[in-house]
């Protein structure tokens, strides 16, 4: 049966635009060149059996607060897609054991945080209460279609009410870097801590251009739906989406690796697979990084300005992810943190711009930003009784290795350095954890080159489609210029707006243009 859409890649944005295009009755294939479905979506016992590790992508704040999320949610609850919470979603640790928590009580994180400054409960409360005030045009700047008459209306829209300056004003404050917004509105150094490194979450850093702005986004959405992990891990949240798909009469393909998309006359006509079968569609979206598309998937179509645009395309920092058995759960030595779901181990905006400065020339940072998850806090059942799993994230790993910043690690490929520079991260953590080397059971340590194997997407490890500076971000991602070229042929995933994380935004926004 010849497919409406083919979708190439079953990442969020893969199975977020295959469900909906699925339930308005569209004939949907998905192909996967890996032997699983889900992209960054991946559970597995990678340390001990028993013991259920989500390997890369773990917390839904984003999906569980989209259009796609609200959407699906009911379809897929249907299939077992449920969230479990705490009430704890973040918090911050620093060397000296300091620590703040953001809880999901504003009343209480105000309070929390005049206790640290005078001064800095109220900045809290401007910060998150002016995304809340501004939620429905900023977050349709963030996720919208910008190339639409609808964004244009919303942009007249807010110069009435704003005025051109207010308008250009507000452009002008939402662009500025995460330092600057911290410095200014908070004064306790545990504050900023608690913030600068979320801003490593969304590809930039504290000096980026508009970090200041995701920042403040990230604090509200944590405050107001909290940090959910998926019940049972991120593989369950595929499994459930492959359920709803399948029910609607939709069908995936693992293995199936594709060699190139088919142009004739400007216009797609089918895939080809690299064992040779070709796949008769009208209609491909492609969830796959820009070299992907322009240099394989594309070789054979003459597109000069976009094949000279991907090989610019600039990616970031790599992901280093490192994973623990535990023989019981983690008693930290700062009490408040036994519920909190992602903790980050940080000194301040000063240690999370050192590392990701290191990391971005080639170096292991001298002491890594660290985030710790904690899922079997929120579930159980993801390891056996008694027992817990340890979920960290370091987002700010080289690369490409050129050496390292505390003159300690040699190896300059991640193969020989991985084990070296775990034992650099368990160490920073392990000060903070009583006993952690006598209830350590096992760990597994993911490096950029691990990731990058798992999913060719991952280019270096970066799991955030590209480097997310503004220039390749909004109006410009991937490209300065207009892209999909080519009829019948819509580019997906975290390389295109509105860019990374579990959001499912450009699948949903490809799947609306596509009538769904």
């Amino acid at each position: 049966m010849r497919p409406d859409h083919v979708i190439i890649g079953s990442g969020i944005n893969g199975l977020v635009a295959a469900a909906l295009l699925s339930l308005k009755g569209r004939k949907v294939l998905v192909l996967e060149r890996e032997e699983r479905l889900g992209g960054c979506l991946h559970s597995a016992e990678i340390t001990l059996p028993g013991f259920q590790h989500d390997v890369m992508a773990a917390t839904f704040v984003l999906f569980m607060t989209s259009p796609a999320g609200a959407t699906l949610g009911p379809h897929l609850a249907r299939h077992g897609f449920d969230y479990c919470h705490t009430a704890h979603p973040t918090a911050v640790l620093r060397p000296d054991g300091s620590s703040l928590v953001l809880t999901m009580d504003h009343a209480a994180n105000v309070a929390a945080f005049e206790a640290l400054a005078p001064g800095d409960g109220a900045a809290l409360s401007a910060d998150t209460g002016g995304i809340g005030a501004d939620a429905p045009f900023l977050f349709a700047l963030l996720g919208g279609n910008l190339w639409s008459w609808g964004t244009a209306k919303l942009l007249f829209g807010q110069a009435r009410k704003r005025g051109l300056r207010g308008l250009a004003a507000w452009f002008g404050q939402a662009l500025t870097p995460a330092r600057g917004w911290l410095e200014t509105s908070y004064q306790s150094p545990l504050a900023q801590a608690l913030f600068a490194p979320w801003v490593l979450h969304c590809g930039l850093t504290p000096e980026s251009t508009y970090s200041g702005q995701m920042g403040k986004v990230i604090a509200f959405a944590l405050e107001a739906a909290g940090a959910p992990i998926a019940k049972g891990g991120a593989g369950q949240a595929v499994a459930a989406f492959r359920a709803l798909i399948e029910e609607q009469g939709g069908t995936f393909r693992t293995g199936a690796d594709v060699d190139q998309i088919v142009v004739k006359d400007g216009k797609v006509t089918g895939v080809a697979l690299t064992g040779g079968e070709v796949i008769p569609c009208a209609s491909v979206l492609a969830s796959v990084a820009p070299g992907q598309l322009q240099n394989r998937l594309l070789r054979e179509v003459n597109l000069p300005e976009d094949q000279a645009a991907a090989r610019k395309f600039r990616h970031g920092r790599g992901d280093f992810q490192l994973h623990y058995a535990l023989d019981r759960a983690p008693e930290w030595l700062t009490p408040g943190l036994e519920d909190v779901a992602l903790i980050h181990l940080a000194d301040g905006i000063d240690s999370v711009s050192k590392s990701a400065n290191e990391a971005e020339r080639g170096l292991f940072p001298a002491a890594p930003t660290i985030c710790v998850g904690q899922p079997s806090r929120l579930d159980p059942a993801r390891c056996p009784e008694g027992k817990a799993i340890l979920w960290l994230q370091i987002p700010d790993a080289p690369r490409v290795i050129k050496g390292d910043a505390a003159g300690e690690i040699a190896a300059t490929d991640w193969d020989s350095a991985k084990e070296a520079f775990a034992d650099r991260i368990e160490a920073i953590l392990a000060r903070h954890i009583k006993d952690f080397d006598q209830i350590k059971l096992a760990r597994t340590a993911c490096s950029p080159a691990d990731l990058e194997r798992m999913n060719v997407n991952l280019v270096g490890g970066d799991p955030y489609g590209g480097q997310c500076g503004i220039d390749q971000f909004f109006l410009w991602r991937p490209y300065p210029h207009a892209a999909d070229k080519v009829r019948g042929l819509i580019h997906i995933g975290a390389s295109t707006h509105p860019g990374p994380g579990l959001g499912g935004g450009s699948g949903y926004l490809a799947a609306k243009r596509l009538g769904a």
